[in-house]
């Protein structure tokens, strides 16, 4: 699929609906397509940005709209419902964090797209947040196969996530030494 003439719409779908519902990354539609055409690389990239952070503001309508008969059943199956009301009392206050961490790791993404619309996170704060994270999502993986290409992927595809974990806590961790020291 990754060499066909409407890949990029494939991966604007998926990238859309694993924003909100589907389990699967893009990753797995963008990876192959950035290796069989590099030049590529940051329109890939750019579809899988526009698309998962329009699909983020679809899982945000689901959590600000319809979470009792929508966004709960997805969490529950997603093994989150019990979490939940725990999660709501904290989550506004680290929302920005709580969006930049899913965007970029591991974490399930449609998670927090619709505890965002759930809590009420502010709109704006979550549409900044979302497309920043996906952004550093995508475009790195974009650049690290356009630059080393088919060797790269072996890492991307079981180190990268933890890369970006590592950033992350690095990050808030220098952000509270800072507050502290």
């Amino acid at each position: 699929m990754a060499e066909h003439p409407r890949a990029l719409w494939v991966l604007a779908f998926v990238a859309f609906i694993e924003s909100s519902v589907f389990p699967i990354p893009p990753d797995v539609i963008m990876i192959p397509m950035i290796i069989a055409r590099p030049n590529r690389a940051f329109v890939i990239a750019g579809v899988a940005l526009v698309a998962s952070v329009l699909g983020g503001l679809l899982g945000y309508a689901i959590g600000a709209l319809a979470y009792d008969t929508i966004g709960q059943p997805i969490l529950a199956a997603l093994g989150k419902g019990d979490a939940m009301a725990d999660f709501n009392t904290r989550f506004n206050d680290l929302g920005f964090w709580a969006v930049l961490t899913a965007g970029v790791t591991p974490f399930p993404y449609k998670v927090i797209t619709i505890m965002s619309g759930w809590t009420g996170m502010p709109l704006g704060t979550f549409i900044a947040t979302s497309i920043l994270a996906r952004a550093v999502r995508f475009f790195i993986v974009a650049a690290l196969l356009r630059t080393f290409g088919a060797p790269i992927r072996d890492f991307i595809e079981r180190r990268l996530g933890l890369m970006f974990s590592l950033l992350v806590v690095l990050l808030i961790g220098g952000f509270a030494a800072v507050k502290f020291l």
